[in-house]
């Protein structure tokens, strides 16, 4: 049975990694490791980014897993911020 957490909380990215873009164009980052509640998750490579235009800004959201259970992550660019904004658990 499939569970969705919606949290909002601000969280800590401590590492990222790059990846080509569509067209290898550029470099873009995608998180790697975040501290959540006192707790690190490592996420495997291969999350998906989306770019969602709101007004005159721009929202990165991404989409990663730890292998168990899938995060939605929102970058604040302006700001430097990290809010996990789900959690889906498969358990």
């Amino acid at each position: 049975m499939e569970t969705a957490y919606f949290t909002n909380k601000e969280v800590e990215i401590t590492s990222v990694y790059f990846r080509g873009n569509q067209r290898k164009q550029r470099l873009e980052s995608y998180p790697k490791k975040m501290i959540y509640d006192g707790k690190e998750y490592s996420f495997i490579e291969g999350g998906i980014r989306y770019l969602v235009n709101r007004g005159h800004s721009f929202i990165k959201l991404f989409d990663v897993s730890d292998g168990n259970s899938e995060y939605r992550l929102r970058l604040d660019e302006a700001n430097h911020h990290w809010t996990l904004v789900g959690i889906k658990s498969g358990s």
